[in-house]
């Protein structure tokens, strides 16, 4: 099955972070792919002369794959995860204009009020981003 991830989260451009995904086992684990053009805005203030993708918004598309994950699972119909927590978040290595960033979340624990996941952003099979989420669940 082909998953669109417009069709399992409400996230819209300029904020939808996640280009494709790849793989989808529902309230399980995703992939997914962010094509970076290098026309997105805040390359040009990010750093002026130098543009590198701020880490926040590699954890953002992160925890939009993992949302996608989750919603795709029909016992959350309606829901929506917010974050509750971010651990151990490392950031490896500088994410370029040009670059695609390959998404991969696991979902570690999942219940009816809440979950955690562990997330892996990559550039040509290096480690950018590595970190654990956690979310609970909202009425959408």
């Amino acid at each position: 099955m082909v998953w669109s991830i417009e069709e399992l989260i409400p996230h819209r451009p300029p904020f939808l972070l996640v280009d494709e995904i790849t793989e989808l086992d529902p309230g399980r684990s995703a992939k997914g792919i962010w094509r970076l053009t290098g026309e997105e805005a805040f390359f040009t203030g990010h750093f002026p002369g130098r543009p590198t993708l701020p880490g926040v918004l590699m954890v953002e598309s992160l925890a939009q794959l993992g949302a996608a994950s989750v919603l795709a699972d029909a016992r959350f119909v309606g829901r929506i995860p917010l974050f509750g927590g971010i651990d151990r978040a490392r950031f490896r290595r500088q994410v370029l204009p040009g670059d695609q960033l390959d998404l991969s979340v696991e979902i570690k624990r999942l219940s009816s009020r809440a979950g955690t996941g562990h997330a892996i952003a990559s550039v040509g099979g290096e480690v950018a981003c590595e970190l654990d989420l956690m979310f609970f669940f909202a009425d959408a």
